[in-house]
């Protein structure tokens, strides 16, 4: 999927620029570390004449029209019900005010950067500024960039530990990139656990039941049904493993095979390598109906106001009507002791959320293991952001859960944050084959993918009945769909030295809603 650039947008010089000196003078932070985040060290200074590609998201002129659009378009019996808006459709609603692409621009050539370098997308509400000089940058943005380097993973970015922006011009902007996130997408965000054990050999048979069975289902409309894998940090498909992994697991379907398109704007990847850029698959002209993202972080690894961005783009694909599953994480409630900086030079202990699990409009997924009865994989990631609110589809299953909870893990958790997971999939003893090797694997990023297939057959299933395809899942799954889901409520998410939370009756933050039940769900989907 191939992402055009659009025109470039040059303003010219306003009348009088010198009046806006001050203005760019008065300069606020937008986002501090008060140190360098863990596993990074510093390596100083890139080399002279180091340039920067920044990119600049601006609010929109409405915020609330997105979302409410996103309620509109993915809730059964509303009007515009399953009305998925068009890429020029979402442009037109996250477009920031005129003024404001007139002020930044002003802003931009006060700082000596020519309309040349400057290009914007999405009705303006993304800016991309090229071969910026980083002393040019640092002034822009009151910033000192320098480079730094992963301890483990030997990844080098150029990041800052804090960047401002002319007090008048806060409000309007979001996010700038790069700037002082160092997660994303430089380091390993919350893989898979694997196990070179061998076993994978023993299990080269065609699955004929258990939790979400889709066996019996005979795809439909493969001709209009996509379904997206992300695939980040060098992580990329081979033809020649997935050849293998069919004959070994899937010898029905061994002439199974996929597609490579590259989404990221410009640029060259190596052959068969995929990577999905979320910036770019969000502004798309063609989505995939479906998108698997089995990566995830610490929340409060990530700058806020770049999850904020993340998120709102997650939105866009959801009002496009792409279904985005996210993994909740493998560390139960959190991983080590949970110290986290509390603003002042000091630590305290918090559970560990993690994102864009968090992230409203996406569905996360946790794991369960075992078989009659199914129960929450101990790994499962669950909790409550501390960056997002609870969103209204929440608000009839959370507080159950809260109230059975009481006074338990108090000051731990965000009680009016966003609960995750929403479901749970299968998550242990995954076979898998790389590089020709075969492994066992466990993790919510073998559970993502797995509900993903069972959502991808879904849409085939609503497309091949004229219907459109589900989007923004977490509607249906906190509505019509809750009968066509498995409650879990034994196991639990031990971490930050705790026994984390319990899954019951209900919602829980170790299993969310349960799991998914293909035959229940594809007759209750018949019906809207």
């Amino acid at each position: 999927m191939r992402v055009s650039v659009l025109s470039i947008v040059a303003i010219g010089p306003l009348r009088g620029l010198a009046a806006f000196a001050p203005r760019w003078d008065d300069v606020k932070a937008k986002h501090t570390w008060n140190s360098v985040p863990e596993n990074w060290e510093n390596l100083g200074h890139p080399p002279a004449g180091t340039t920067i590609e920044i990119h600049i998201g601006l609010r929109a002129k409405n915020e609330n029209a997105l979302i409410d659009a996103l309620y509109q378009v993915r809730s059964p019996g509303r009007p515009k019900y399953g009305a998925h808006l068009s890429r020029e459709e979402v442009a037109e609603l996250v477009a920031p005010p005129s003024d404001v692409l007139e002020l930044v621009n002003a802003w931009l050539e006060y700082y000596g950067i020519p309309p040349s370098a400057i290009s914007t997308k999405h009705g303006g509400s993304w800016l991309t500024v090229i071969g910026i000089p980083v002393p040019q940058a640092n002034e822009l943005l009151s910033a000192s960039y320098q480079l730094y380097q992963h301890i483990g993973t030997n990844d080098t970015v150029l990041c800052t530990l804090s960047y401002g922006l002319p007090t008048t011009l806060l409000e309007h902007v979001q996010n700038v990139a790069p700037a002082t996130n160092f997660g994303f997408p430089c380091t390993p965000w919350q893989g898979p656990l694997m196990r070179h054990d061998g076993a994978a050999g023993a299990q080269k048979k065609v699955p004929t039941g258990g939790p979400g069975t889709t066996s019996r289902y005979v795809s439909l409309a493969a001709d209009r049904n996509v379904l997206g894998v992300v695939g980040l940090l060098g992580d990329y498909p081979s033809p020649d493993d997935l050849r293998e992994f069919m004959n070994e697991y899937r010898f029905d379907a061994t002439s199974a095979t996929y597609s490579v398109v590259q989404i990221k704007d410009g640029g060259t990847l190596p052959p068969s390598r995929f990577r999905l850029h979320i910036y770019s698959t969000a502004l798309a002209a063609q989505i995939p109906w479906t998108v698997s993202t089995p990566y995830g972080m610490t929340e409060y690894t990530v700058p806020p106001d770049y999850a904020s961005y993340m998120c709102s783009l997650y939105a866009r694909l959801g009002v496009r009507g792409a279904s985005v599953l996210v993994s909740s994480g493998n560390d139960g409630v959190g991983h080590g002791n949970c110290l986290v900086p509390d603003g002042s030079g000091n630590s305290r202990v918090q559970f560990l959320p993690s994102f864009p699990s968090t992230c409203p409009w996406v569905t996360s997924v946790g794991g369960t293991t075992g078989y009659n009865p199914e129960v929450a994989a101990s790994l499962s990631g669950g909790g409550f952001s501390v960056y997002f609110p609870r969103p209204p589809c929440q608000n009839s299953a959370v507080p159950t859960f809260l109230q059975s909870l009481g006074s338990r893990y108090n000051g731990l958790y965000n009680p009016g944050g966003r609960g995750v997971p929403d479901i749970a999939v299968q998550a242990i003893d995954f076979g898998i084959i790389v590089n020709a090797e075969s492994s066992m694997m466990d993790g919510t990023s073998c559970a993502t993918p797995a509900a993903a297939g069972i959502i991808s057959l879904l849409n085939d299933y609503r497309i091949s009945i004229g219907r459109p395809p589900l989007g923004f899942l977490n509607l249906w799954l906190y509505g019509v769909c809750l009968p066509g889901l498995n409650d879990i409520t034994s196991g639990s998410n031990p971490g930050c030295n705790t026994d984390g939370f319990s899954a019951v009756p209900g919602w829980d933050p170790v299993t969310g809603l349960g799991s998914l039940d293909f035959e229940r769900l594809v007759g209750i989907l018949s019906r809207w």
